[in-house]
């Protein structure tokens, strides 16, 4: 069932994209050769908290960590630790955090220091398929017109769209129905109307599709190694059209 927010919901969920995007904010900051992944967890930990928010990550069917850290070829659920970045590094931070009861989730591909023109245009590509979709997420359309217009958009570049992974809904729940491929025909799926709430989540992947889980049951890594970059926001669909509540 798909659940419809209320403005007084949805007024909560943008104090929520609030945190999240504020995080995400501070650990680019600290995104440099030398700093661990675990040293952005604890970064972003202590900004949530310290917002009077929770991590919607930590303890979330187990997950260790307040945020997923996901390194080159990892393509989402990395979890943080002593790895150590490198320069030409890039990696994927998401982010959640309740306010509330109401959940934020977004996330964002760093580049570590300075990296090749073929990782920066990996990041580019998947930014702007985020915002190719979101233009169709307008009431009256149909879900996968915001599925067809990333897919066609990463594609057209030669990059691939993860099929395994996919975005949500969102609201009191991390992940609500209803999903939100990256990847379809137009004119499919429920029929977007004010209220709903989406998370949009392009995964793109500079060599194929697949991917794997490693053995440690999290971390899923592009199956060829080649580099993979993430760009998330959460989304209200409004009268007025489409409002991101997780950018600053």
């Amino acid at each position: 069932m798909i659940i419809i927010k209320s403005s007084r919901e949805i007024e909560y969920m943008r104090r929520a994209g609030k945190v999240v995007s504020e995080t995400l904010a501070l650990l680019q900051e600290f995104v440099k050769p030398g700093i661990t992944t675990g040293e952005l967890d604890r970064i972003a930990e202590e900004y949530i908290r310290k917002c009077n928010a929770v991590p919607s990550f930590k303890g979330y069917y187990g997950f260790p960590a307040s945020i997923c850290t996901s390194v080159n070829e990892e393509v989402v659920h990395g979890i943080p630790g002593k790895r150590v970045l490198q320069e030409g590094d890039i990696i994927s931070i998401d982010c959640g955090a309740i306010v509330d009861g109401y959940h934020g989730d977004a996330a964002r591909t760093f580049a570590v220091g300075r990296i090749s023109k073929e990782a920066e245009e990996l990041i580019n590509v998947t930014k702007e398929s985020f915002f190719k979709g979101v233009e169709n997420a307008r009431v009256g359309n149909r879900l996968t017109d915001i599925s067809s217009a990333i897919q066609e958009y990463a594609e057209s570049r030669g990059y691939s769209i993860v099929r395994d992974y996919v975005g949500h809904g969102i609201g009191m729940a991390m992940h609500e129905e209803p999903e939100v491929p990256n990847f379809g025909r137009p004119g499919r799926g429920p029929k977007l109307v004010k209220g709903m709430v989406l998370a949009i989540e392009p995964m793109v992947n500079i060599g194929a599709y697949d991917v794997e889980v490693l053995s440690n049951d999290w971390t899923v890594v592009t199956k060829d190694r080649t580099l993979s970059a993430h760009y998330e926001n959460t989304v209200a669909i409004l009268d007025n059209g489409p409002e991101i509540l997780t950018l600053s």
